[in-house]
């Protein structure tokens, strides 16, 4: 049936990509052993059923951390990065701070590779002292004008609320989102997972530059950035926190190519889903955020017992926690936000008061919502770089 369903579900996906993808997407699916598992490659019946029997797998730590250093090749051969590239030197641009009420704004870029320049806003606490929190922020696939990105108000408001809590912030623009976008980059491409997970992985190592504290370094996004934040959770032991918002699923495997595009999930006899790419940061403290409205509306019933299993084998089944949001859309909204401050303050040891009334109301005055360009490092002032690539296919990877 599996198989049956791939077939449907691939001939589909070739007919609405572009040639680029499709024709990616055919020389994966006719590699022997290799498969992409896209979107709703499963039922949520079959979802269910694949959790059930892997619980069966695994029933001591040892067992489970087998099967999680599985995943963990799988997502780095899957996404070509089974050894990683030459780090270079990070090259980092900061530009001229922008003060508001309790919080500070600095755009940013570095080299993630070679002329690979990542774009991104830096946001900390006016008053900071000695090492923050980290909070790497990844986005999800938000593009309507005047809600792309990092740069939507929720994600801004966020941001700035955290950084008043005390934190370090980073918000950075996917792989042709943005400014990247406006750069030339495209983010519909055939390895735009294997980019955007290195451009995660060299944020973490940017944040650490910056002098955020190495024991308290968390992730968390929404929809796509969701993802971003399991999978980089799932292979990078430097993230002690996540908080992955509307996304972890049984049965939905992501849609995009940055998400699903590469063979992160199956490859052989090897088969694993979102549940368990995301269970890799057992026991590090996680919290799911889901809603009644989409492919996170079983979380309760099927995905988040299936986490507290894997967590209870290391005795710690309190470390993941679930706020189910059931009358929430698609998104990381006021209510989602509410339900990370919290979270977040006590695994990072941030001033939950700076964001939460002690009635639960929000304290997110006069945070300011910035114009979209407002929020680009390059401008008349810092154009460019002369040896900056414009274009995924120019990537050199060393």
């Amino acid at each position: 049936m599996y198989k049956h369903l791939s077939f449907l579900f691939s001939t589909l996906l070739v007919s609405l990509l572009s040639p680029v993808d499709a024709q990616n997407l055919k020389k994966v699916e006719g590699t022997p052993g290799v498969q992409l598992c896209q979107g709703n490659f499963w039922t949520e019946a079959e979802g269910r059923s694949f959790l059930e029997a892997q619980r069966k797998t695994y029933t001591n730590p040892k067992e489970w951390e087998l099967r999680a250093q599985r995943i963990r090749d799988q997502i780095r051969r899957g996404s070509g990065l089974e050894k990683f590239p030459e780090k270079c030197p990070l090259n980092a641009y900061l530009g001229p701070k922008r003060v508001y009420d309790g919080y500070q704004v600095q755009n940013v870029a570095f080299e993630s590779l070679p002329g690979v320049f990542v774009t991104g806003s830096l946001y900390t606490p006016t008053n900071a002292k000695g090492k923050l929190p980290g909070i790497i922020s990844p986005h999800g696939h938000w593009s309507k004008p005047g809600e792309v990105g990092r740069y939507r108000p929720d994600a801004q408001i966020r941001h700035a609320a955290f950084a008043r809590m005390g934190a370090m912030v980073f918000g950075y623009d996917m792989v042709g989102y943005g400014q990247m976008g406006e750069l030339g980059w495209k983010h519909n491409h055939p390895e735009a997972l294997k980019l955007q997970l290195w451009n995660s992985i060299r944020c973490v190592d940017f944040i650490l530059e910056m002098g955020a504290d190495p024991g308290k370094i968390a992730c968390t996004g929404a929809s796509g950035g969701g993802t971003q934040t399991f999978l980089l959770t799932a292979i990078d032991p430097r993230i002690k926190v996540s908080v992955p918002v509307v996304m972890v699923s049984a049965h939905f495997f992501g849609g995009c190519s940055c998400e699903s595009g590469m063979p992160i999930h199956k490859a052989g006899d090897f088969q694993t889903n979102n549940v368990e790419i995301a269970a890799c940061a057992a026991p590090r403290p996680m919290l799911l955020i889901s809603d009644g409205d989409d492919w996170t509306k079983n979380n309760p019933e099927v995905e988040m017992p299936h986490l507290k299993y894997i967590y209870g084998l290391f005795g710690k089944s309190d470390l993941v926690q679930n706020v189910h949001l059931p009358n929430d859309k698609h998104g990381y909204d006021l209510n989602k936000r509410i339900a990370a401050y919290p979270f977040l303050a006590k695994y990072l040891g941030l001033d939950l008061s700076k964001a939460l009334k002690e009635d639960g109301t929000v304290r997110e005055e006069k945070i300011v919502i910035e114009a979209q360009e407002a929020l680009y490092p390059f401008d008349a002032h810092h154009p460019f770089p002369a040896n900056g690539i414009r274009s995924n296919d120019d990537v050199k990877w060393n």
